[in-house]
C-alpha cells in the first residue's frame, strides 16, 4: 500500500524535504521532456517516485533523496551550470540570430550550450552577464520582486548634468513605461563626453539607453559592471568563468 498522500498528491514522506520541486520541472531539468510534455508522461503513468506511480500533476520530489524512474529507468537531474561572461559589444544574446550576427554562445564550450542568459544585453552593449540552466536562479535574478541591482557605466556624447541624473532617480516616462534608476552618479564630464554610473533594480528592455534617449543624449558606450554583489572585475571581453558556490549563495540570498 502506498504511503499517505500530502496535500500536493505526493507521498507524505516528501513533505520533510528541505528543497522540493514539482515533478514535471524535475523531468524538464533532467532534459527528459519539456514541462508540458512531462505532464503528459505523468498522466500516462510512466513516472514513478520511490516505487510509486505518480499520476497527480503538481506532485513534488526531493532531487537529492527521491528515486525517480521514467518507464522503469532512472532519471537524474542535469548538473547545474552557472557562468559569468564578459559579453563584448557586437554580439547578441540569442542562441541563433536571423541576421547571422555572432552570439555569446559561441564563446562558451559546446557541451555547455544548454544554458540560457539571465537577462540580456543588447548588441552594442557589453559587460557582465550570467548564463545558467537553473530556471529558479534566473528567475530570482530577473524578477522585479527580488530587486537584484545591476550597475552600469555609461559614456555619452556631450555633457550630462546633475539635474538630469536627479530626474533619472525620480523616474522618466517613455514608451508608456516608467524608467527609474536607484542611484545615479556623475563620474566625469566635459564638453565632448560624460561618464555616468547608474544602478537599476529592474531589467526592462533597453532601459538604460532609453533613459538617455528620453533626454536626447546619445550613448557612446554602455557597460554592465556589476550584478548584485558580483563584479565584472578583471574578466576580459569574450571570456567566462564559473561562479563559485559562495557567489551563487550570495546572489540567491539577495532580495
Amino acid at each position: 500500500m502506498a504511503p499517505p498522500a500530502s496535500a500536493g498528491g505526493a507521498p507524505g514522506s516528501w513533505t520533510t524535504a528541505i528543497l522540493v520541486v514539482r515533478l514535471q520541472k524535475y523531468l524538464a531539468d533532467a532534459g527528459v521532456a519539456s514541462r508540458r510534455a512531462g505532464e503528459g508522461l505523468i498522466l500516462e503513468g510512466r513516472v514513478s517516485v520511490n516505487g510509486h506511480v505518480i499520476r497527480v500533476l503538481g506532485s513534488k520530489v526531493d532531487p537529492v533523496h527521491d528515486r525517480v524512474l521514467l518507464d522503469g529507468k532512472p532519471v537524474r537531474e542535469r548538473k547545474k551550470i552557472y557562468l559569468a561572461l564578459h559579453k563584448p559589444a557586437g554580439c547578441v544574446c540569442s542562441h541563433q540570430d536571423e541576421l547571422g550576427r555572432p552570439t555569446i554562445y559561441e564563446l562558451v564550450p559546446k557541451e555547455w550550450q544548454i544554458v540560457n542568459t539571465v537577462g540580456r544585453l543588447d548588441f552594442n552593449s557589453e559587460g557582465l552577464i550570467f548564463l545558467t540552466n537553473d530556471g529558479q536562479f534566473a528567475l530570482h535574478l530577473t524578477h522585479p520582486r527580488f530587486g537584484i541591482r545591476k550597475k552600469y557605466v555609461v559614456t555619452t556624447e556631450g555633457p550630462v548634468t546633475p539635474e538630469m541624473l536627479a530626474l533619472f532617480t525620480r523616474g522618466v516616462f517613455t514608451g508608456g513605461e516608467k524608467l527609474k534608476a536607484e542611484k545615479a552618479r556623475l563620474m566625469g564630464t566635459s564638453r565632448s563626453k560624460s561618464i555616468v554610473e547608474l544602478e537599476l533594480s529592474e531589467g526592462k528592455n533597453r532601459e538604460v539607453r532609453r533613459m538617455f534617449e528620453s533626454q536626447n543624449v546619445v550613448v557612446r558606450r554602455l557597460q554592465r559592471v556589476q550584478i548584485g554583489k558580483i563584479k565584472l572585475g578583471e574578466l576580459k571581453p569574450g571570456k567566462w568563468r564559473a561562479l563559485t558556490a559562495a557567489e551563487i549563495k550570495t546572489l540567491l540570498a539577495e532580495t
